[in-house]
């Protein structure tokens, strides 16, 4: 079930967003150096939507959206807790969000996508427009957009 999260939830966020990263095999030293962009922060609540995945009673993971303008929606975390990796709750929670895109009138899903995710959001019809250098050095990071057509 999807449901909106709320600030209690930020901690437990934030534990789903560390674990999930660190599932890929990232060092110890580099999870750490990433700590605050992966931290759920009270301000998020406030500027974004955040819809969260439970399974029973647990958040098995969420997402972040940030509407950046009259046409282009972000999304800013999708994490799923390694434990529920390869269930298909990480597409539930992408269908939410495009449906929760195309309900609000955005007719782009924009995502910064790690590299190891690049492959699960090109299964879903998002082109890479771009790569961006990220803070590991010779790291590129695909920037990656889903254009819905206007008859959805």
């Amino acid at each position: 079930m999807i449901v909106k999260a709320v600030l209690s939830d930020a901690n437990k966020l934030t534990e789903i967003a560390i674990n999930s990263k660190a599932f890929w095999g990232y060092s110890d030293e580099l999870i750490e150096s990433w700590r605050e962009d992966l931290t759920v922060t009270p301000k998020m609540f406030q500027d974004f939507n955040i819809y969260k995945y439970i399974v029973d009673t647990e958040i098995a993971g969420f997402y972040i959206l940030y509407r950046a303008n009259i046409r282009t929606s972000f999304l800013e975390f999708l994490f799923v807790s390694p434990k529920f990796i390869n269930q298909g709750i990480g597409k539930q929670l992408l269908d939410h969000a495009i449906k929760y895109c195309i309900g609000g009138s955005s007719a782009i899903l924009n995502v910064l996508s790690d590299p190891n995710a690049e492959a699960f959001y090109a299964k879903h019809g998002f082109k890479v427009i771009g790569r961006r250098e990220s803070s590991i050095k010779g790291r590129l990071l695909p920037e990656m957009e889903l254009e819905f057509p206007e008859n959805m």
